[in-house]
């Protein structure tokens, strides 16, 4: 029987894992004998087809080929505006730039394993909206997996910190990857983990610091002379490369020096850690406002935390820890591996879902006691609601709060608002915005309905949000009726069909 995986897609780095028959999680070794694979892709043209190039290869020539090179698409998942064109004149979409990932992170697992691989736990941000989640799982399946869960990353990581289940701790995880920043508190106790409070920012992480860097860099370039250094696509991408570099650097070091050429001329440009931190501080304001936030909503204070886990390489930047430090008043040690936690935890997780779906999975006895132990609960990362007249102004009406538990259902009532109303038009939205301009619906039906009532009939609307996140909508008269049921197709997502084309697409080809 194959193994069920979990991968962490993260914005600049991948990584899978699987669990081994003892219950603890490994890192499987890339097709380079690498941990992690960069999550970049490189399109080779070969007689007007396409050969995409996978992983550290593809990174290495970013700065030379950069108009084939994609990077950061998970930053465009959910997006369906977004596209790249490839060298052959080929369109890929945000799903399939991402299944192309998966497929080779796939290979190379089979590589490890020796052995055929299709269920996967995908992990995603916390605080990703239900697009991008959905966008998350259509790039698994258009890769030929069979995608059992798509996880949240800070609760990933827990799983992989308190496998043991002998942990009974309140534990914070600072989740700053190369993309995307999350903060989720949770507590541990006997093999229970509870996630109390989560948030975020999907488009705050290690590039967003990179990208600081860069302007400094540039900005030294031109007192030395240098002009017009962002119109030249192919520098650009060589100080985006020599900028995640330096701050690597200044991980350990407190100042040091970095040499480019443009134009014919050498240039030498002194960075310090200080101008850096300098540079971004208002980034590291921002994760603070989100962390005092998630603490606020929790209830809880900063004294009740035992426990805080950095996630992320953008973590090991020392003026996190020095933040966290001083907010939770004891010192923090890396008790995990934040760039491997993440694909653990999800490999855990997916061979929890292998077990306790079938008492005839192929498992050990370790790891069956392991799935009787382990229960995991988490939240909503975002409000849902539904718009609806108030007064004659059309509001947004929160039906699930941000921060509820999932799977859960909840229901709000309303009234119709003329007499013989023959339908009702129920739009699912996302956000905590009572003004509709400030919510996105991601979907929407018609319900039919008697029409002989009058004005000011009650309805109830009843959401059910499952562990993947998905929205299934009923609508009741007053005595409690079925009059419709949908289930929420996302506008901002491929359907059914584009999945299957997709697939097809993506199988024919030969990925390294």
């Amino acid at each position: 029987m194959s193994k069920a995986i979990g991968i962490d897609l993260g914005t600049t780095y991948s990584a899978v894992s699987v669990l081994s028959e003892t219950g603890q999680p490994q890192i499987l070794l890339n097709q380079d004998g690498e941990n992690l694979t960069p999550s970049v892709v490189f399109f080779q043209d070969f007689d007007g087809k396409d050969e995409p190039l996978v992983g550290i290869q593809a990174k290495n020539l970013a700065a030379s080929r950069p108009e084939a090179v994609v990077q950061y698409v998970k930053r465009q998942m959910g997006n369906p505006n977004w596209k790249f064109d490839s060298p052959s004149d080929t369109v890929y979409t945000a799903e399939e730039i991402s299944a192309i990932i998966l497929k080779r992170l796939k290979e190379g697992a089979e590589n490890a394993l020796g052995d055929k691989v299709e269920d996967v736990v995908i992990t995603v941000p916390a605080y990703f909206d239900d697009a991008r989640r959905t966008a998350t799982k259509h790039a698994g399946e258009i890769a030929g997996l069979n995608v059992l869960r798509v996880l949240n990353e800070p609760t990933a990581a827990a799983l992989a910190y308190g496998i043991s289940a002998e942990k009974n701790e309140t534990v914070l995880v600072y989740d700053l990857g190369g993309g995307t920043f999350d903060v989720t508190l949770m507590k541990i106790k006997d093999g229970e983990f509870d996630v109390i409070a989560t948030d975020g920012d999907r488009n705050l992480g290690g590039f967003d610091f990179d990208n600081a860097l860069s302007m400094i860099i540039a900005e030294k370039m031109e007192e030395q002379g240098a002009e017009d250094i962002y119109t030249d696509e192919h520098f650009t991408a060589l100080l985006r490369e020599k900028s995640e570099n330096t701050k690597r650097g200044l991980t350990t070091v407190e100042k040091t020096n970095v040499f480019l050429d443009y134009k014919g001329k050498s240039y030498k440009i002194p960075i310090t850690r200080v101008e850096f931190e300098e540079a971004t501080k208002s980034l590291m304001n921002r994760t603070e406002e989100l962390l005092d936030d998630v603490v606020e909503e929790s209830g809880m204070s900063w004294d009740e935390i035992d426990q805080v886990l950095l996630i992320g390489g953008s973590t090991r930047m020392p003026m996190v820890q020095r933040k966290l430090e001083e907010k939770i008043g004891k010192k923090i040690v890396y008790s995990i591996n934040p760039d491997e936690a993440v694909a653990q935890g999800a490999a855990i997780q997916a061979t929890l879902e292998i077990a306790n779906k079938s008492e005839s999975a192929d498992v050990s006895e370790t790891v069956r006691g392991l799935a009787e132990k382990l229960v995991v609960s988490d939240v909503t990362s975002q409000a849902l609601g539904t718009l609806a007249l108030s007064n004659g102004v059309k509001r947004n009406t929160i039906i699930i709060p941000k921060n509820s538990k999932v799977p859960n259902k909840y229901s709000e009532y309303f009234s119709t608002v003329v007499d013989n109303q023959q339908n009702v038009l129920v739009e699912v939205t996302q956000g905590d915005d009572e003004d509709p301009q400030f919510v996105t619906v991601i979907g929407e039906s018609t319900i039919k309905l008697p029409g002989d009532w009058p004005a000011g009939t009650v309805l109830k609307v009843t959401y059910h949000y499952d562990v993947d996140q998905t929205v299934f909508v009923e609508v009741h008269d007053s005595d409690n009726h079925l009059l419709g049921t949908f289930e929420v197709e996302r506008q901002a997502n491929l359907d059914k069909s584009a999945v299957e084309v997709a697939s097809r697409k993506i199988k024919d080809l030969t990925i390294d």
